[in-house]
């Protein structure tokens, strides 16, 4: 048996399962999804919200009868903590490309950051960023940026319940944000460098809850590998 609080000896995927998984840094969703079909020899499954893949967290899977439900996990609330290094820019927002701009932050201060944060609580617009997974006329915004394009786009109406600092040593920015779906955490990161005037990038990122489900719940892709061999050796018997 694995030794993980919420875990279960055997999985009925027939029946349908949901699966809260650990991904990891610099998988993509998909690769989460496509692994466990592989291990599992399954066909029926999706995943309930898109992490990028320099995040690392909570990401849950629907199986069987379960994908039914897909639509209504995507729309729960989401938690996320991570670092966002202020004084730098990178075209992405967050880590996935270089720093291409640095700027002074020897002014910026604790009270400063504090203050910035809160003025992003509320209902708000927010512009996808090109490093996205956006659709638009049927092409995945990421594939443009990554050509150096950039397509006309339009704000979407977002939630943000929290917007905490965590920690604070220059120049990086501990957070803790609470929001609803469809929140670009490298937009808010971008957002909070242009008010600060210093520029800012999303170093890190990890998922830590989706309404009321946690990561501390969920599964590493290795223990889902040795829960997959259990499976099939039951199903064999």
């Amino acid at each position: 048996m694995i030794d993980h609080a919420g875990m279960k000896d055997v999985l009925d995927l027939e029946a349908g399962e949901l699966l809260l998984v650990n991904k990891p840094k610099d998988w993509t969703s998909f690769d989460v999804v496509a692994r466990i079909r592989s291990m599992y020899h399954i066909q029926k499954i999706g995943h309930a919200g898109t992490l990028d893949p320099k995040a690392t967290g909570l990401l849950l899977l629907c199986t069987g009868k379960m994908t039914k439900m897909i639509d209504q996990f995507l729309g729960l609330e989401k938690e996320y903590e991570g670092i966002i290094e202020i004084g730098a820019i990178t075209k992405s927002f967050d880590s996935e490309t270089e720093v291409i701009e640095k700027k002074e932050i020897n002014a910026i201060r604790r009270e400063q950051i504090i203050d910035i944060f809160k003025l992003f609580i509320g209902y708000q617009m927010q512009l996808p960023p090109m490093y996205s997974a956006v659709k638009i006329n049927g092409r995945r915004l990421y594939k443009d940026a990554r050509k150096g394009r950039t397509v006309e786009r339009e704000p979407r109406e977002i939630f943000i319940k929290e917007f905490e600092l965590t920690s604070f040593e220059p120049p990086f920015v501990g957070f803790k944000v609470v929001c609803s779906k469809g929140t670009y955490i490298r937009s808010l990161a971008n957002d909070v460098g242009v008010k600060l005037g210093c520029g800012a990038y999303l170093k890190e990122l990890s998922r830590t809850r989706i309404g009321e489900y946690s990561v501390n719940d969920s599964y590493t892709v290795e223990q889902l590998h040795l829960l997959g061999e259990k499976f099939s050796l039951t199903t064999a018997l």
